[in-house]
């Protein structure tokens, strides 16, 4: 005698909601803006208005970035402007464009965040050292004694914060002891500094810290002949320094140091800083009071060519030397 099973009812928990999807309007603009924006020279053109240091670019200026007509490139810009990323105003012969003001969060998101993850995709495993509690302890007591004036507590947390905060983003997992070793004594640096000693000191933040937060750090630091001090730190760390700067870098240090790293941004760094300099991450840093704020905009070398990377460094150095002549002045 045969049996008939009744259907197994949908679990509701595994049902799609449709109340917490985006409304079919919203995506049918979202997905008009989108469509303008898949294109390599759009794209481009994008980057080199928002990363302008004159919060503009001419079509005369962006019409260098390919061999192409200037009616395509009049055409290209008209795409970006019809769907509202971009406005526009004629100035005598030529038009300038701009990043629509209220749209410009979203396109540093995309171009700063978004665009060199699936450039070059973060590795998804992770595997640190498997028995690091003892490890940790050591580090912890020998930093104590280094700073005795600080709780043995304190430096505890401090060190593993800086481990745990490392492992989420390390490449190099066989060397995550050492690079917390080198992360918090930086960060019991800041804790500690002595303002009275008179030595600026500066940090420089970008999304990735693999980049122009590193460069820029590295000039400061060699152009000013340690007489200014400079850090540099990422919202969102990537796992290793761009391979087209560790070149530049070692060009400008003189060393191929492994101490250097990406890392993660903390307020021991912004406190401790007289100069913080953002660039490409948007309003990521605490406000602390006393601390001065910049943001200096500026090509990401994540998604350059060489000569653009060679042409981000000279930009980052010129803007180097004119912080380095305030801060000696003053």
């Amino acid at each position: 005698m045969s049996t008939t099973v009744p259907p197994t009812p949908v679990d509701a928990a595994c049902a799609p909601s449709s109340t917490h999807t985006i409304g079919q309007p919203a995506a049918a603009a979202l997905a008009g803006t989108l469509k303008a924006l898949s294109d390599p020279l759009r794209l481009r053109m994008l980057s080199a208005i928002a990363t302008d240091a004159r919060g503009e670019s001419c079509v005369c200026d962006l019409a260098e970035l390919a061999d192409v007509s200037q009616p395509t490139v009049s055409h290209h810009l008209k795409v970006l402007r019809d769907v509202g990323v971009l406005t526009s105003e004629r100035r005598g012969t030529w038009v300038w464009y701009r990043i629509t003001p209220e749209l410009r969060p979203a396109v540093t998101t995309l171009l700063d965040s978004f665009a060199p993850v699936a450039v070059h995709p973060h590795p998804a495993e992770y595997g640190g050292l498997e028995n690091v509690d003892d490890a940790l302890t050591r580090l912890a007591n020998v930093l104590h004694s280094l700073h005795p004036s600080l709780s043995a507590d304190l430096v505890t947390t401090v060190v593993r914060e800086s481990y745990t905060s490392l492992a989420r983003s390390a490449r190099m997992k066989t060397h995550l002891l050492a690079l917390t070793e080198h992360f918090a004594r930086q960060r019991l640096a800041d804790i500690t500094r002595d303002r009275t000693s008179g030595q600026p000191q500066v940090l420089f933040v970008c999304v990735a810290n693999a980049g122009r937060s590193q460069l820029a750090a590295a000039l400061v630091n060699e152009r000013s002949g340690g007489t200014v001090i400079a850090r540099s730190a990422g919202s969102a760390p990537a796992a290793e320094i761009h391979p087209t700067v560790q070149p530049l870098l070692e060009e400008i240090t003189g060393t191929t140091d492994e101490g250097r790293f990406p890392k993660p941004l903390t307020d021991d760094a912004v406190r401790a800083a007289d100069v913080v300099i953002t660039m490409g991450c948007g309003d990521v840093c605490p406000v602390i009071p006393g601390v001065h704020y910049e943001d200096w905009a500026v090509g990401d070398p994540a998604l350059a060519s060489a000569e653009g990377v060679a042409a981000i460094r000279d930009d980052i150095a010129h803007r180097v030397d004119a912080l380095l002549a305030t801060l000696t002045t003053d």
